[in-house]
């Protein structure tokens, strides 16, 4: 973060990117000033306009408070409270399809929010969720026909005619007889899931 005449200060730039905000609302905030309070630039960093940290905090609490329906939380603010870092919000939010996770509940612009106590009782559900249910774990083709919803039958021809996308074997273990058990990635029969869709 920049310092100008010893204060500290965020530009644009830093302001999308800590609040997930769209360079077209904030400038549109930043036109309309005169009837929101947003505050004045205070200067520049490099060609950037720059604004007063705190001051812009403050304003941008204060517009959330008026504009946000309250038990709502960003990401940054599930992130601090649940000692997570916001990449693994982002992939947690990536894998949704897979993993449940709650959807938003309110949009601000390109700033998602979503319900804290829905968010956290998911959250806590899924690190409580059995250990032989990790995504790196093997699993049958009869366990991924149970992740994929499908009678188990429906799943045995997939070994000799995979459709499009079925993830290849990540083990295979000879039965006898010629026989052999094919034993696929949790996460990638997830992946098949969440693709399929």
């Amino acid at each position: 973060m920049a310092t100008l005449d010893g204060r500290r200060v965020r530009t644009r730039a830093e302001l999308m990117d800590e609040h997930g905000l769209g360079r077209s609302t904030l400038e549109k905030w930043y036109r309309e000033r005169a009837a929101n309070g947003h505050p004045e630039p205070v200067g520049t960093v490099g060609s950037q306009l720059a604004w007063d940290a705190a001051e812009w905090e403050r304003w941008y609490e204060a517009r959330r408070a008026r504009d946000v329906p309250t038990g709502l939380a960003t990401r940054d603010e599930l992130a601090e409270r649940h000692g997570l870092s916001r990449h693994r919000l982002k992939q947690l939010w990536a894998d949704r399809a897979s993993n449940g996770h709650p959807d938003v509940a309110h949009r601000a612009g390109k700033a998602l929010y979503w319900d804290e106590a829905a968010w956290t009782a998911w959250y806590r559900a899924l690190e409580e969720r059995p250990a032989e249910e990790a995504p790196d774990d093997l699993v049958t083709l009869a366990e991924a026909a149970r992740i994929l919803g499908l009678a188990q039958t429906s799943v045995t021809v997939y070994a000799r005619r995979p459709p499009a996308g079925w993830p290849e074997p990540a083990r295979v273990e000879p039965l006898g007889g010629g026989r052999v058990r094919r034993l696929y990635r949790r996460r990638d029969v997830l992946a098949y899931a969440a693709a399929k869709g």
